[in-house]
């Protein structure tokens, strides 16, 4: 990995810097869909920018903002991070990746990095494709488009960026229109459908989306969180079997629905089966209410011991008030329950 560029900018006292890079894939093949850059600092996971289409970013340290493409659960494509992170040895402590759904990426010590809060290129960052996983936020059908096609799409991106829906849906019907089966082009523009409230518009693009490319993997998520809103649980159950079945690691969220819409159909093993995988896939906690899922459905299932433990781990995880009163709701609950004689009480199984 190249040395780092010091002094790319220099910031004013008591501003940090900028890191730049560029993320690439290890068999050198173009970098067609935007991925994230992610900061790890003690333990705690941010998004910090956005690739370009050519796949370099650039974000300042300490910054609160970044704008960008994530999936649909990033329903605004725009989300706010808080590090708290302001001296030299802080950010020292922190490592940062790049994350795109079907690869592994290489991570960048940035102790080794910067000395203080001073700009710094890190070089590249390798995403390497996982094996066993056959579904990528990488569509064959993106390498295909002609250039007007790509520029187009491009263009809605950064639109979207900005907010400024109208133009995005443009720009992104155009590139439809110069390349009809541009799966990431139909998967872009049912997101801003859904922005735009289109629901029935949003589902038609991403199964046009899926049609013209079957192992992309973001239209799967986009229909599953559209079922999921309108409470379709069997729609919900197609959608995560067929995104799981492509993809089982990246997608933690597919694991929740997953679990709600088969404890609303009162399969609770099967409910049980998809949440502890969900659990296992998201290490980071970026699902608290899947601990809560889980002790909902140990309690119907009787095994107490198990709810208390997954409803204290969701406790421990949450901040806002109603959700720790919920908790704490539950958990008075469980122990009225498991205090009754005679309950039957059955080990968490692991």
């Amino acid at each position: 990995m190249p040395e780092p560029t010091r002094g790319i900018a220099t910031p004013n006292p008591g501003v940090a810097g900028f890191i730049s890079g560029k993320v690439t894939l290890d068999d050198g093949s173009e970098l067609s869909e935007p991925a994230a850059v992610q900061t790890i600092c003690r333990g705690q996971r941010h998004i910090a920018a956005y690739t370009d289409r050519r796949g370099n970013f650039s974000f300042q340290l300490g910054d609160s903002s970044v704008s960008g493409n994530g999936d649909l659960s990033d329903a605004s494509s725009s989300m706010s991070t808080r590090t708290g992170l302001q001296t030299p040895r802080d950010w020292q402590e922190c490592e940062i990746q790049a994350v795109l759904a079907g690869f592994t990426s290489d991570l960048v010590d940035l102790s080794s990095r910067m000395a203080n809060l001073e700009s710094a290129d890190v070089g590249k960052i390798v995403l390497h494709r996982l094996e066993h996983v056959d579904g990528t936020s990488i569509s064959v059908t993106s390498m295909l488009a002609p250039n007007a096609a790509k520029k187009a799409l491009e263009k809605g991106r950064e639109s979207e960026r900005k907010g400024k829906w109208e133009q995005a849906q443009q720009s992104f019907e155009k590139a439809i229109e110069i390349y009809p089966k541009y799966a990431a082009a139909w998967s872009e523009l049912g997101r801003v459908q859904v922005h735009n409230n289109d629901r029935g518009a949003a589902k038609h693009s991403f199964e046009q989306s899926v049609a013209a490319d079957p192992k992309y993997v973001n239209p799967y998520e986009g229909l599953a969180r559209l079922a999921f809103e309108a409470s379709q649980w069997a729609d919900v159950l197609q959608a995560t079997n067929n995104l799981l079945t492509l993809n089982p690691v990246n997608f933690p969220d597919a694991y929740f629905y997953s679990g709600v819409a088969n404890m609303h159909l009162n399969n609770l093993d099967a409910a049980e089966k998809s949440v502890r995988q969900g659990l296992r896939v998201d290490d980071g906690h970026q699902i608290p209410k899947m601990e809560y899922l889980m002790g909902m459905i140990l309690l119907q299932k009787r095994d107490y011991p198990g709810a208390t433990e997954h409803m204290t781990q969701y406790l421990h995880l949450v901040k806002d008030p109603s959700d720790v009163a919920e908790a704490n709701k539950e958990l008075t609950e469980i122990a009225r329950l498991s205090a009754k004689p005679n309950s039957a009480a059955i080990s968490d199984k692991k």
